[in-house]
């Protein structure tokens, strides 16, 4: 009887951590994204540190998931930033309803190995966004390159890095 009563044990407790592992893998590999820029995170500084005088051309991009009844496109198509200098650049996104709709950005930046080194300092993602019907706003992106992208000898290629949006409809919906 101990010896079921122990593998019974046993096997609830490997299941028990199989399901907490489930549970705790998204929000670790988004930690894990972010220290490391892994699959174009951007990472997040609180200030530029000066600009340099070489420089790296940054697009932005926009999209709107299935179901997301918003317009949303950069206000600039494409930058030429000095690294290391902190730069602002729009979004707008307009609501083409008759109803009030919340949704909230991800981002992610290509190429993936560039993501280690592309800042935000202040962005609209994972924010969010509650627009009227027919409303629009410009929302904001501070950012910057950090010079160290132009001595990494894996990134030595890159002349472009995109900074890519999709906003989603909110997991709350509308009210």
């Amino acid at each position: 009887m101990t010896g079921r009563r122990l593998t019974v044990t046993g096997l609830v407790l490997v299941v028990a951590a199989m399901v907490g592992l489930v549970v705790a893998s998204a929000p670790l590999y988004r930690a894990f994204c972010r220290a490391t820029g892994l699959g174009g995170t951007p990472q997040f500084a609180a200030a530029a540190p000066g600009a340099e005088t070489a420089t790296i051309q940054v697009r932005f991009d926009a999209s709107v998931a299935r179901g997301m009844t918003w317009r949303f496109e950069p206000k600039q198509r494409e930058l030429r930033v000095r690294l290391g200098e902190q730069t602002l650049a729009f979004f707008s996104a307009t609501n083409t309803t008759d109803h009030e709709v919340v949704g909230t950005a991800t981002f992610n930046v290509t190429p993936d190995k560039a993501g280690r080194y592309f800042d935000k300092i202040q962005c609209f993602c994972f924010t969010e966004q509650r627009l009227a019907a027919g409303q629009s706003v410009d929302l904001p992106v501070v950012f910057f390159v950090d010079p160290a992208i132009a001595h990494d000898p894996h990134t030595a290629e890159i002349g472009t890095i995109t900074l890519a949006y999709t906003f989603f409809p909110h997991p709350q919906g509308t009210p």
